[in-house]
């Protein structure tokens, strides 16, 4: 028998398979990870999103509890507790103790004038302004990606037809238009001698704010859909003999849920500015419904007397904006890392 050669035996053991782990060992086989699980692994890792996004969470849920919170704290944004009660305020309308009232029976003191509870007032003003931003957000959205996609995918007239009218609505001044337009929409259906309903001014502010915003996504996507509708895999799906819906959702809608997640989460801070503002100039919600801009508009009247009032609605509204445009960056870089700073 022929025995095999020193070089033969040493090369075999370097053949050798390596041995799989057991089951009850401590390895495990290598798992891929899918684009969502990446992006949660990255965004977990920054701190500054994840902190950004739990001041977010905490406002959702402040607005969301805001009928709980009034039942537990005893109190609502509506009742006139320092004109019913003696004691709270003087003879101009300006709360008797210190810091604007605040004390253990009112947390943020007593609204001038009226001696509203300020912490339900700004309780229900966060609920107003954060529902009103959050629809707008979601009907702008769903406007922008459809006109977005159906003009970058089948260009032509339909192309310049619409990229004309959002190259109009841009140049609108916003914040203008909103003041001047409110009142031509609610005079459509009210006649000047009635008191405008409330539910009519909250709608208004919806359409309005909703007319000016799909604009901006819309043009975003349509150059997005430009670059994609050239690409191979669209030009594979035409050759198949897809149809055109069929490439839209199956081809490129899921190559824009990046962009298009980014986008709302930077416009809905936005639109909850822009409500504010408009409750500041005094076209926004009417009285009574609590809002976050008129309690700047009171306060701005007030704070030579009483900054005090003016303090607590300035800081939460400083702290929700910059709370989520972070939490924007964050996502954007957690969707694509190449934009990391």
């Amino acid at each position: 028998m022929t025995l095999p050669s020193k070089a033969a035996t040493e090369a075999g053991s370097t053949l050798d398979p390596v041995p799989a782990p057991q089951a009850g060992g401590g390895g495990s086989p290598m798992v891929g990870r899918s684009p969502a699980q990446l992006m949660w692994r990255r965004f977990r890792r920054d701190r500054t999103g994840v902190a950004s996004a739990c001041v977010v969470a905490f406002f959702f849920l402040v607005a969301i509890l805001a009928p709980v919170i009034s039942w537990l704290y005893g109190k609502d944004p509506y009742t006139t507790y320092g004109q019913n009660t003696p004691g709270l305020l003087n003879e101009y309308g300006y709360p008797i103790a210190p810091n604007g009232g605040v004390s253990g029976d009112f947390w943020f003191g007593l609204e001038p004038g009226l001696g509203r509870d300020v912490f339900m007032q700004l309780v229900y003003g966060i609920r107003t302004s954060l529902s009103i931003a959050i629809i707008v957000t979601i009907i702008t959205t769903i406007i922008g990606v459809v006109m977005g996609i159906w003009s970058g995918y089948v260009g032509g007239k339909t192309d310049y037809v619409i990229g004309r009218v959002i190259d109009t609505l841009l140049a609108f001044p916003s914040q203008l238009f909103l003041i001047v337009m409110l009142p031509v929409v609610e005079a459509a259906f009210v006649s000047p001698e009635q008191e405008t309903p409330v539910w009519l001014r909250y709608v208004s502010i919806c359409v309005v704010l909703t007319v000016l915003g799909w604009a901006t996504i819309s043009r975003l996507l349509r150059s997005q859909v430009l670059s994609l509708r050239e690409r191979e895999f669209i030009e594979s799906a035409r050759v198949t003999g897809a149809s055109p819906g069929r490439i839209i959702f199956k081809e490129l809608l899921p190559n824009l849920w990046t962009p298009i997640i980014i986008q709302s989460t930077l416009a809905l801070p936005l639109y909850v500015g822009a409500e504010a503002g408009l409750g500041f100039l005094g076209v926004g919600m009417t009285e009574p419904t609590p809002d976050w801009g008129r309690m700047f508009l009171v306060g701005s009247n007030v704070y030579h007397q009483d900054i005090t009032y003016l303090v607590f609605p300035g800081v939460s509204m400083v702290i929700f904006v910059v709370a989520f445009n972070l939490l924007g960056d964050s996502l954007r870089d957690a969707f694509d890392p190449k934009t990391r700073r």
